[in-house]
């Protein structure tokens, strides 16, 4: 039988880390209550949304078990926002990574440049990288809180993959530098947690580990699907085990960077030509587009906006977006914002297929503020 809670608690991805770094001793606000450590792990699990536990909870049972609380993940709930929003304990409103893709702000020479985080490239996820047009600390210039902890000297581990070490994101969010453990599959993320904590050590230890197979399966097929399922059970056994196996003075977190929903109405908007009219360029991704008009021109495109999409999404200016705080508090980062914000409704997605081919092609998505992609397990052991 499930106890997963059905309504977040009122905190959110955010914050996890400072809370974190508080039970290790350092100067921080400890807002979840945690029990003081020597050693920490906190394992993110993308995708590992806190509805889909409970509607696969036969498929779950220990995530479903041990998961006291559920948390939000923020918006956009999608994985370059939320990692940063962890590891510098802020929404996006103030680190800046404004969700799958954004116009950069014109004192970073952005002014009509499509920026994807997440790949830190150019135009596309596929396209030219900007890492040296764009250098990670310059789009998210927060001091982490991994760069915090390291500088109170405790000892920082990363536990995810090859690819993600020097990654733009990476090193945009996560900053302080520190032992990595390379790690694909699951049972390399649970010797890699455990190697890093199981031997006795004079100083305080942190580590972070990050599994994306979730994520993946069910973008490619679906969340709920047979091969999402087997995946969830695999993640649950890794718990299981993880557990049991860490030491019983180590403090374990596991939470997620959003939950998902499967695309039930697609509009493409590459085929509605009057989406485009005065706008320069359209970012974000399936369940939240951001539209930047021509100069003068936002009135215009928030009206066509609403005019195709009543129904299906809810389109508001940037201003009402602040005025809201949907990306949460402060407004560093406003001119990353469109000018014009459109967040898909119910199962809505508004694809790109000419633009975006590969996100166009997927089953899954997230980034709305749905209960279904906002709410998040965090499991405390």
């Amino acid at each position: 039988m499930t106890v997963i809670p059905s309504a977040p608690s009122g905190h959110s991805l955010a914050d996890v880390m400072p809370s974190v770094a508080a039970s290790l001793g350092a100067d921080t606000v400890d807002s979840l209550g945690l029990a003081p450590t020597r050693d920490a792990v906190v394992v993110l699990i993308d995708g590992l949304g806190a509805e889909l536990i409970r509607d696969h909870a036969d498929d779950a049972p220990t995530l479903s078990a041990l998961t006291g609380r559920v948390i939000s993940a923020g918006f956009p709930a999608t994985t370059a926002t939320s990692l940063t929003s962890l590891a510098v304990g802020a929404p996006c409103s103030q680190h800046g990574v404004m969700g799958y893709s954004f116009r950069l702000s014109p004192e970073l020479g952005g002014a009509g440049a499509y920026f994807n985080p997440l790949r830190w490239t150019l135009d596309s996820s596929s396209g030219p990288s900007a890492i040296e047009l764009h250098p990670p600390r310059t789009v998210q210039t927060r001091r982490s809180v991994m760069e915090l902890l390291a500088a109170d000297d405790v000892e920082v581990t990363y536990v995810m993959r090859e690819d993600f070490r020097d990654s733009g994101l990476t090193r945009a969010a996560f900053r302080a530098e520190g032992v990595y453990r390379p790690a694909s599959s699951l049972e390399e993320l649970r010797g890699g947690i455990l190697d890093a904590v199981g031997a006795p050590s004079r100083r305080r230890r942190f580590v972070y580990a990050y599994f994306a197979d979730l994520d993946v399966i069910g973008h490619v097929h679906g969340p709920g699907s047979p091969q999402w399922r087997e995946s969830l059970r695999e993640v649950d056994a890794f718990v299981t085990d993880l557990a049991t196996d860490l030491p019983a003075d180590c403090s374990l977190l596991l939470t997620a960077d959003h939950g998902m929903v499967s695309a039930e109405t697609v509009i493409d908007l590459d085929t509605l030509p009057e989406l485009a009219s005065d706008v320069e360029l359209v970012a974000g991704e399936a369940r939240v587009r951001h539209a930047y008009a021509r100069p003068g021109a936002q009135a215009d495109v928030l009206a066509a906006w609403r005019s195709v999409l009543g129904g299906r999404a809810r389109v508001l200016t940037r201003e009402q977006a602040l005025d809201e705080k949907l990306f949460g508090a402060g407004s560093e980062h406003a001119a990353r914002i469109g000018d014009v914000v459109a967040v898909a409704t119910g199962g809505v997605v508004l694809v790109r297929s000419v633009s975006e081919p590969m996100e166009s092609a997927m089953t899954g998505h997230h980034g709305a503020n749905t209960p279904a992609e906002q709410h998040i397990p965090l499991l405390i052991r």
